[in-house]
């Protein structure tokens, strides 16, 4: 029936332990019945056993019908012990994860350190006459990410997935909480496309099926949108989220 059929996970374990006191109980039951009707057969005038072989079978099978409820319970116990200690394991290998979220974004440099490598790279570019591409990323947390703690740790696998994308010459910034840049040098805005295009596909893998974040990529190229290095840095700033509303989920 449909009626039964409905089931809701947050309920699995009760259903289980319903299941498991059913079996018990019946089988208690039924092993009572069976020993009710046997006691007077085995202490009256029996026909095929007789005497202390009936006896013992007799309180052989109530000692088997006690061991086998005994049983069960000891199997329910362990199993109940042994979900309870996944379930803390669980808990802390999340405890974990968070934490070196927590310690990976702290180790990014900020927007001062990306000011004097900006500085550097615009003057190496404009000697050289090399582009220099700057990606601006914005992560945005899923709306079921309401504790900081899992925001955070939404964040690191984020910036796990851009340091994966890396070059030897490119870096990373954290510019605000979940807004990251990637300087690269050498790189034209058609190649900057194709990076940011690598990097999407990252962030979708690194989001999972439950989506736990969006994401929103900028490009900006020097000679193609800008021609100074200040100009740049006005381009991060317009891309952060207190100066322009956030933009539409990728």
């Amino acid at each position: 029936m449909r009626v039964f059929d409905r089931i809701d996970p947050t309920t699995l374990d009760r259903r289980e332990l319903h299941l498991w006191l059913l079996a018990i109980t019946v089988i208690s039951i039924l092993a009572t019945g069976t020993a009710l009707l046997m006691y007077p057969t085995v202490f009256s005038n029996p026909i095929i056993l007789s005497g202390p072989t009936l006896r013992k079978t007799f309180f052989g099978f109530c000692v088997l019908s006690i061991l086998l409820a005994g049983y069960f319970l000891d199997r329910q116990l362990t199993i109940r012990q042994l979900r309870r200690q996944l379930v803390e394991e669980q808990n802390h290998m999340m405890q974990i994860r968070h934490e070196a979220s927590a310690e990976l974004l702290e180790s990014l440099p900020g927007i001062s350190r990306f000011q004097d490598r900006l500085t550097m790279e615009f003057r190496r570019a404009s000697n050289t006459q090399e582009p220099l591409s700057l990606l601006v990323v914005q992560l945005r947390p899923a709306r079921e990410l309401s504790e900081p703690v899992e925001i955070t740790s939404a964040f690191g696998d984020g910036a796990k997935a851009l340091m994966h994308t890396l070059r030897r010459e490119d870096s990373i910034y954290q510019f605000r909480p979940g807004v990251f840049g990637i300087l690269l040098p050498g790189v034209s805005a058609a190649d900057a496309y194709r990076v940011a295009d690598r990097i999407a596909d990252r962030l979708r893998a690194a989001s999972g099926a439950s989506e736990c974040f969006s994401f929103d990529i900028r490009v900006v190229n020097y000679p193609e949108h800008i021609a100074t290095a200040r100009e740049m840095e006005k381009a991060v700033v317009s891309f952060l989220p207190e100066n322009q509303p956030a933009p539409h989920a990728a």
